[in-house]
């Protein structure tokens, strides 16, 4: 279905900086994901508690960069 979003309560329309913003900020999540991939895969002993940690809390401050940018209309 084109145009989705406006289906959806909250969701407004982007330009194209905006899109472009958003994207970048997907890409750098996506690059700090791999990161913390290798982390977990490396033979160390790593905490897996801080690991955990660490990927909520960078997941919850790509969702805020996304949101800062999107500037939804809801809670």
């Amino acid at each position: 279905m084109d145009n989705q979003h406006k289906e959806i309560s909250g969701y407004r329309e982007l330009n194209e900086k905006e899109i472009a913003a958003i994207n970048d900020i997907k890409c750098a999540a996506e690059e700090i994901e791999l990161l913390i991939e290798s982390l977990v895969a490396r033979p160390i002993n790593t905490d897996a508690r801080w690991l955990a940690i660490g990927k909520t809390e960078l997941q919850q401050g790509f969702m805020a960069l996304v949101r800062a940018v999107a500037k939804p209309t809801t809670f």
